[in-house]
């Protein structure tokens, strides 16, 4: 079968790698309807994280289940599901806690998992999941096709705009900005309105991006950046900045600008996985009150409360797809993005 390999930095290639197979009789083998090339995947590709050797990757799917193990329960052949980006068995203390991408028996797409074994990379054409019944999650059916974007964002950048929304304690009536434009602070938008959120700013420089901001709830476009970025927000916040700020970036810059934008007493909701040296400055955080809380996002927790949105179009996260690829052409679904031609790719294998 076909699958994405990362070789090097900007060199990724649709290899043919071997079929999987059920092994250890709680896994199962999906055909993979759609996936998609995440933010996080252009961290390999740009050579900020290494690449020791060449491997599988892409951790964002939806499929159909083609074969389960005996000792799988909860799903079945035929079942179409969405596989968050990380495998957990939903049982462990850690799941229970609300905590599943800390799972003491989870592990990651592309690379071992604690129980269960080799966890194949997201962009191909099958992929064996381990743990099954605690990963995946079954969307009842009848499914139609232009459900199928929508139904994928909910393996990553929904649930985690979602978290950085909930992390932040966005509630009714507040003021919030969001620090990134990608998809995960398009979909950060989306969830800070579902939670009742009345003044959204977006912080955004990108035309497309600000257009569709202002489509899923932006009620304020702020393009300035630093110190002009932050008192422009102070501006539209009554002079002290908002409630909750959401950093859907992961660099240092980014959450200087998140937490100079946060009203003292408020609240930064963080989940742009850090690269860049993000630090806290905890004397400012200290002397204004300011609190930081966030981390990975625990999506496969957030599918179920979710999916009756998604499915209805009360809310719509699948737009944050501007672009769709054969699986075949990969490469150019990075390069896309890196060069910010598109907000969030597509690939239909």
């Amino acid at each position: 079968m076909l699958a994405t390999v990362i070789h090097a930095p900007r060199d990724i290639r649709v290899e043919q790698v071997p079929d999987p197979v059920l092994s250890t009789g709680a896994d199962a083998i999906v055909r993979v309807v759609a996936a998609c090339v995440c933010g996080s995947d252009l961290w390999p590709y740009r050579g900020v994280t290494p690449t020791d050797q060449p491997h599988r990757i892409g951790h964002e799917f939806v499929g159909i289940v083609e074969a389960v193990g005996p000792e799988v329960a909860q799903v079945r052949v035929g079942d179409f599901v969405i596989a968050p980006f990380y495998v957990c068995d939903g049982t462990c203390i850690n799941c229970r806690n609300g905590v599943s991408t800390s799972c003491v028996q989870g592990g990651w797409w592309g690379s071992d998992a604690a129980v269960g074994g080799f966890a194949d990379g997201g962009q191909g054409e099958k992929v064996r999941v381990p743990l099954a019944d605690g990963t995946l999650a079954v969307v009842p059916g009848p499914i139609a096709d232009d459900e199928i974007p929508g139904l994928l964002t909910l393996s990553d950048v929904m649930g985690t705009g979602h978290h950085a929304a909930v992390s932040a304690g966005v509630v009714a009536g507040d003021s919030v900005a969001v620090v990134g434009d990608g998809a995960v602070g398009l979909c950060a938008i989306i969830a800070a309105k579902r939670l009742g959120a009345t003044t959204i700013i977006a912080m955004s420089r990108h035309p497309k991006r600000q257009e569709l901001a202002r489509k899923f709830g932006a009620t304020h476009i702020v393009e300035e950046r630093g110190d002009d970025g932050v008192a422009r927000v102070r501006e539209l916040t009554g002079g002290i900045g908002a409630d909750r700020v959401l950093e859907c970036v992961g660099t240092k810059e980014s959450m200087d600008q998140a937490l100079r934008s946060t009203r003292p007493g408020g609240m930064v909701g963080y989940v742009g996985v850090p690269n860049g040296g993000p630090e806290l400055p905890v004397r400012q955080m200290f002397n204004r009150n300011v609190g930081v809380n966030g981390g990975v996002a625990p999506v496969r927790g957030y599918i179920e409360e979710l999916l009756p949105d998604v499915r209805s179009g009360a809310i719509q996260p699948g737009l944050v797809f501007d672009l769709e690829l054969p699986l075949t052409e990969a490469a150019a679904a990075y390069a896309a993005m890196d060069e910010r031609q598109a907000t969030k790719v597509l690939l239909r294998p």
